[in-house]
């Protein structure tokens, strides 16, 4: 059978294309307010030294701020969702770029606004406030900006950290250059000795394969080629660890890891719960091993059999259109609101749908002002419909955000958005459960929702637990060399998996490929945000209308108008406590023996 052929753009039916006409009809809209945009540095620099002189002159300055954010939000949205639906189009590339170098000189004027903020005494500012009533809008973002001036440094200490910043980013830049685009795998051969490429793209559809000559020469293909290379990974490791210590040392901080969370204002004690939450249901893990051991036929169950579909031998084809039907089922339990919004993005054409010629890979939702946006590059597949649902929470999260809140607390921190994306996707898995009689449909659909728990929530907390590690052993003046890192990731993989797994040489080199070990404690976000929806969906599930009301008003349309712990108890899950990891494991638990008996 010929292998479908990818439309180009242009042939593509409107109705599956988004709709960017209501940022701007033309580009020619778009060059006026660029115009616009490119003159605002003069306008922020009339600010400077002024910003303490009077409640009006502030409350002007905040102002102007949120129209930089609302013209900034168009252009960006309009230049960069034009040039991923064709990204060989170097008009939309050259757009974005100048928006880029207009976006620096705009940076590089309001360099003047967290020092002059943060000098502002406490009394003048209140002051301010009871004499300028409509300053209290901004309220909250100043205070975020405020109760960071312990770790603000002086103007000239700032200058020179400002000047360090290509250094601190080098190996971040280094890595990706290194295993993106300098390195090369060879060619893994299947039972039958055919030859399949291996790129970081295709290494997990070929671990997934049910042949398992395949996965493991897919496997040993990309560890024996890091291993050729464990030194300099090690070093460029080892440089990102450095960095993160200077920066955290020289803003005061007591550590690599109070640093990053204190930007998303999560206390340490979040990060650490977690770890130990899963340490206390590592049995579930164990037990997720031996069943995907047994009903595999194994003797032995080895790193590159983790990935394969325990049920490989069903299939469920979903169109988009049934893929819409289905999802909007599945989350009527939010109520008539959430349903006509939902609706509202799938008709007014919110969604880019398909495939084309030069159109960016992958998903994602942008929350453009006017209205979200998602990308999606769907095909007829169980995957592609959690896609839908995942991708629409994020969307509508952003519509609810900016639409009840002030442009300044419109846009949500990072540690929560994550929540309303895999909440729909967890109130899609238990529709499709509760209405299937069909064993072998439900058994693959408890096999999916396995894999999300063991990737979401013990490999992403794993990886949290080997940065915590690698940042401690650097401030306890360990090396990282390569068999350092290797004899701690090889203890952790033990630890994770237990006797059930044999744990392969090769799998001691899986932390030289993670990307995100480069994006200082930013994973542990995937399992706590994980565990947050799970704990959110069951409410949902359990008490309707109460939970419903709580989650939408108290968290989806709250931007970030409060921290993100305090958001999320608002919507009925406490997050500083290990107790939504633990009911989310524990639900993990009960799958498994769902799952046992199925297949019985």
């Amino acid at each position: 059978m010929a292998e479908e052929r990818i439309p180009l753009r242009e042939e593509l039916e409107e109705k599956n294309t988004w709709k960017l006409e209501d940022i701007y009809p033309t580009d020619e809209d778009w060059e006026k307010d660029f115009e616009k945009f490119s003159a605002l540095p003069e306008k922020v620099t009339a600010y400077k030294g002024r910003l303490s002189e009077s409640a009006d002159t502030l409350l002007g300055f905040m102002k102007l701020g949120d129209d930089i954010a609302v013209l900034a939000d168009s252009l960006g949205n309009y230049a960069q969702r034009r040039s991923d639906e064709d990204t060989r189009n170097t008009k939309y590339q050259a757009m974005t770029a100048r928006l880029m170098n207009a976006y620096v000189a705009l940076n590089s004027a309001g360099s003047f606004e967290t020092p002059e903020l943060i000098a502002i005494e406490d009394d003048r500012l209140e002051g301010f406030f009871k004499e300028c009533p409509e300053l209290e809008t901004y309220r909250r973002p100043l205070e975020t900006v405020r109760r960071r001036k312990a770790h603000v440094l002086s103007d000239a200490e700032e200058r020179l950290l400002a000047l360090a910043g290509d250094m601190g980013n080098a190996p971040e830049n280094i890595f990706s250059m290194f295993s993106d685009a300098d390195l090369k795998f060879p060619d893994a051969l299947d039972k039958d000795g055919k030859a399949h490429q291996v790129t970081h793209g295709s290494y997990i559809p070929l671990v997934q394969s049910a042949d398992r000559v395949l996965r493991k020469n897919a496997f040993e293909s990309m560890y024996h080629t890091y291993d050729s290379f464990k030194n300099t990974c090690a070093s460029t490791l080892s440089a990102q660890v450095k960095a993160l210590a200077f920066y955290s040392q020289a803003r005061h901080y007591g550590s690599a890891l109070e640093s990053a969370l204190d930007a998303n204002e999560i206390p340490t004690e979040v990060y650490r719960n977690l770890i130990e939450a899963v340490h206390e249901n590592m049995q579930y893990m164990y037990d997720y091993a031996a069943l995907r051991k047994e009903l595999m036929g194994l003797d032995e169950l080895h790193m590159y059999d983790l990935y394969t579909p325990i049920i490989s031998d069903f299939d469920m084809k979903i169109t988009f259109e049934e893929a819409k039907d289905t999802v909007l089922k599945a989350l009527s339990v939010m109520g008539d609101e959430y349903i006509s919004i939902l609706k509202k993005g799938f008709d007014e054409r919110w969604i880019d749908v398909y495939e084309n010629v030069g159109k960016t890979s992958g998903a994602y939702s942008a929350g453009a002002r006017v209205h979200p946006y998602v990308l999606l590059n769907h095909k007829d597949t169980l995957n592609c419909m959690f896609t839908l649902a995942h991708e629409m929470g994020h969307a509508i999260h952003s519509y609810y955000s900016n639409k009840y809140q002030p442009v300044c607390t419109s846009d949500y921190k990072i540690f929560v958005a994550e929540v309303a994306s895999t909440c729909n996707e967890a109130l899609l898995m238990q529709y499709l459960l509760k209405h299937t009689d069909d064993k072998r449909e439900k058994a693959y659909l408890i096999n999916y929702f396995l894999e999300q728990f063991r990737t979401t929530l013990y490999r992403q907390t794993m990886f949290a637990e080997f940065e915590l590690k690698i940042n401690e052993m650097y401030a306890n003046g360990e090396a990282l060399t390569a068999e350092s890192l290797n004899a701690l990731y090889r203890s952790l993989n033990e630890l994770y998996f237990g006797d059930g797994v044999v744990i392969d040489s090769e799998i001691d080199l899986e932390w030289a490929r993670i990307p995100h070990f480069y994006y200082d404690f930013y994973v542990y976000q995937y399992a706590t945000g994980y565990s947050a929806a799970i704990a959110l969906s069951q409410r949902i599930l359990r008490e309707g209308e109460p939970a419903v009301k709580d989650y939408i008003g108290n968290f989806l349309k709250g931007g970030c108008s409060a921290d993100p712990i305090s958001l999320l108890r608002g919507a009925g899950v406490d997050m500083a406590s290990p107790q939504p990891v633990r009911d989310a494991l524990s639900l993990f638990g009960d799958l498994i023996g769902q799952m046992r008996d199925l297949m019985k």
